[in-house]
């Protein structure tokens, strides 16, 4: 993944490299189901002048227009309100059966109000990207049922990720390619027993720490286990995209109230 941060012009520009065609790699960027596959869930209509609705869980729901559409090569969306933003994104065919997606996150104002909004959504596109390549690598032709979890932890950054992993009883200090799970030594009882493998490890000093995994057990998929801020109180997740043979089950819906009493998103600092 490359990344290019042009604080001065509030630019946002990342590109990530994705196996599949134009036309694949297209339908995971710009149709609904495809988004919420490696994001969050979209309800999007695919042409000049559509509707688009982003669904954020805990935090709400964000509305756009689709402000360009060009398949299976290019498309923007345009967010509403007072602090709108401009997501484009590209699709580029390299050789050896990939792509390259590039993303650029326009319209961010100058000044410390648009700080944390810049620094929080550049370090959380370079997760997603990375989990839109998990997405594109394991599971090219499913459709995800994605489930985000959020909740605030007592800051600075590393003591809140060493507490996420505490009561989750994941390995706070995993490579690509380790083992991964949940449930394990000193763990809360009642958080669900998750298996696989890290795919990437992002990390920005004292700001992000992030897995993304490639999960086995006890339904396939991905997830993004991530602790983001640097301040008094860190926003911690587990979001996970499940590939069942049904309906998602209690294993998944038991991460809600573990989450709401562990990391309350009402906390205070």
């Amino acid at each position: 993944m490359t990344e290019e941060q042009t604080r001065e012009g509030r630019v946002i520009d990342l590109s990530v490299d994705v196996p599949g065609t134009v036309e694949e790699v297209w339908a995971a960027i710009s149709t609904g189901p495809g988004i919420g596959s490696w994001f969050v869930p979209h309800a999007l209509e695919e042409r000049v002048g559509g509707a688009v609705t982003m669904d954020f869980g805990d935090f709400g729901t964000d509305t756009a227009t689709v402000t360009a559409f060009e398949p299976p090569r290019r498309i923007e969306l345009t967010s509403h309100g007072d602090r709108a933003l401009a997501y484009e994104w590209t699709v580029e065919a390299r050789d050896g059966g990939t792509c390259v997606v590039r993303l650029v996150n326009s319209g961010f104002g100058p000044g410390e109000d648009w700080d944390a909004d810049f620094d929080a959504m550049t370090l959380g596109w370079r997760v997603f990207l990375a989990n839109l390549r998990a997405h594109r690598t394991h599971f090219p032709d499913r459709t995800a049922q994605p489930v985000a979890l959020n909740g605030w932890a007592p800051g600075p950054h590393d003591p809140a990720w060493q507490e996420l992993c505490r009561v989750t009883g994941i390995d706070p200090a995993l490579r690509a390619g380790d083992p991964f799970a949940t449930g394990g030594d000193g763990a809360d009882p009642a958080v669900p027993v998750e298996r696989g493998r890290v795919e990437e490890v992002l990390t920005e000093p004292g700001a992000l720490t992030a897995y993304v995994v490639l999960l086995d057990e006890p339904v396939p998929g991905t997830a993004i286990v991530i602790a983001e801020g640097a301040g008094d109180r860190v926003l911690v997740g587990f979001q996970r995209y499940s590939y069942p043979d049904a309906t998602t089950g209690p294993a998944f819906t038991a991460w809600h109230p573990f989450f709401s009493e562990r990391f309350p998103l009402d906390a205070q600092p």
